[in-house]
């Protein structure tokens, strides 16, 4: 039975699952079978394989007795290494955190274990979530599944590869500047960002506490919409999340029968020199596929686009410079051997030798942003920059439904390309870092296939807490793109 399975949505899953009395058990078992299979990928930090399978068969005995309650009941999810797990070790696959074992569970996974999901294991990233390309992880490099010699994007790469490989239904990743987006085009899947404070972000290990935002990967809208209205809304343990109630995603997601919506476009995104030729085509001839079907679609002026790196990274660097002090050795997680160290030597030693290079590189550039003398001539005109974005954003949707964007400029590079120029790999985040910005939704959708055989996507934005209209859509360009 166990290679008759083949996942394709939920809905079919709860069918299949309502004719097998055992079909939790067999859906893990083809899944601890992919994830051993691909191994090499090395999207997988660490495998609860024997409490998967104990989930699986306490879920198939409930539903002999109940039928299928929770709304992700048997659904096997994977989640990114910076989200708690009760019970469970947790490392932001930095050595920094060797060993660490997490004391609570991040409202994410209570949700997703009151509605009946399996948590199948935790995901390689990127250390701390700092990177485009899952090449710095203290756990080494993850793969690419379509080409092995190629990233898969970062920093949320193994959750990509996970379910691009087929070794999950669902993974969970982070977005602090494009951290789901960008590995979901570069591997060929649904990555969605919600907008700032959809989620709860309690539990997970912070980057930049005003950027960072639990994101979902899938292969089909209607999976992704569904775990969102799972996770999302109000909880009283983070004091950032939105408390407006949480629309039904999965029943709004036609949207308005027969509307036409308006669209933008930034053109000195599709003007950019570092936009690939064929990514650029590819686009334009889908908006041309939008306007016929009835939309409006119209090119606007951004001229602040050259900005919103160098603001993206001013800012969230100042934020981890913080965020990451903690790290010290003290309480938990790495310490240095050297015992004849005095305290000041300790913490030095500490972090020197448990954080990776491209963590040092930014706690060092946070630090320096918000040092006397130098703050207001980076943070602060960072800040201003930040709110000029949310000005204009928030003009361009008084007159428009959503923005589309490439996701990144180019399709997946292959490894070690850019890993000696930081500066090279921070631009290849100019299309995503804006959301994050802003703090308005985002998608990236698997609709188009280079000429060098790897996938790329279109990356779809609405205004802060529009996730109804970003689904919708999502699920119409979807549609459109299949009937081209």
């Amino acid at each position: 039975m166990l290679t008759l399975f083949q996942y394709t949505s939920v809905d079919n899953y709860h069918q299949f699952l309502n004719q097998h009395t055992e079909g939790c058990t067999i859906a893990v078992q083809h899944y601890l079978s992919a994830i051993k299979q691909h191994h090499h990928l090395n999207a997988f930090i660490e495998v609860y394989e024997e409490e998967a399978l104990q989930r699986a068969a306490y879920l198939d005995n409930e539903r002999k007795a109940k039928g299928i309650r929770g709304k992700l009941h048997g659904v096997i999810v994977a989640l990114k290494d910076v989200i708690c797990f009760k019970g469970h070790k947790l490392s932001a696959a930095s050595k920094i955190l060797e060993n660490f074992t997490s004391v609570y569970n991040a409202t994410v996974v209570e949700k997703l274990l009151q509605e009946g999901a399996i948590i199948i294991g935790r995901n390689n990233c990127d250390e701390f979530a700092m990177g485009s390309s899952n090449e710095n992880s203290a756990f080494g490099y993850v793969l690419n599944a379509k080409n092995n010699n190629l990233v898969p994007g970062g920093s949320s790469g193994g959750s990509a590869v996970a379910v691009q490989a087929g070794l999950c239904m669902i993974a969970l990743g982070s977005d602090t500047g494009g951290s789901v987006r960008q590995p979901a085009d570069f591997c060929g899947v649904i990555g969605l960002k919600p907008s700032y404070g959809r989620i709860s972000r309690y539990g997970l290990i912070a980057y930049a506490s005003s950027f960072d935002q639990i994101g979902i990967f899938g292969t089909r809208i209607e999976d992704v919409s569904l775990v969102l209205e799972v996770l999302a809304g109000e909880d009283e343990f983070d004091s950032t999340v939105s408390h407006k109630p949480v629309p039904a995603y999965t029943s709004l997601l036609s949207g308005e029968p027969g509307k036409k919506y308006r669209i933008a476009y930034f053109k000195e995104a599709l003007e950019h020199p570092a936009l690939d030729p064929e990514i650029n085509a590819s686009i334009n001839s889908f908006i041309q596929t939008l306007m016929a079907d009835g939309h409006t679609v119209e090119g606007v002026d951004f001229n602040l686009l050259e900005y919103v790196v160098p603001a993206y990274y001013v800012l969230t660097t100042a934020e981890a410079s913080s965020n990451l002090s903690r790290y010290d050795g003290v309480k938990f997680g790495y310490r240095t051997n050297d015992t004849n160290a005095d305290l000041t030597d300790f913490y030095k030693q500490t972090r020197s030798e448990g954080f990776g290079k491209e963590v040092q590189r930014r706690i060092l550039l946070g630090t320096f942003v918000l040092s006397s003398g130098y703050f207001d001539a980076y943070f602060t005109k960072a800040q201003q920059i930040r709110r000029l974005l949310v000005n204009k954003t928030n003009e361009i949707f008084d007159n428009f439904d959503a923005i589309i964007l490439p996701t990144v400029p180019t399709t997946a590079f292959p490894i070690g390309q850019k890993s000696n120029d930081p500066i090279e790999m921070f631009l290849a985040d100019i299309y995503t870092v804006y959301a994050n910005l802003v703090g308005i939704p985002g998608i990236s959708l698997p609709l188009f296939t280079h000429s060098n055989g790897m996938p790329f996507g279109l990356q779809v934005l609405t205004a802060q807490m529009n996730e109804t209209r970003l689904l919708a859509l999502s699920k119409i360009f979807l549609q459109l793109k299949s009937t081209e």
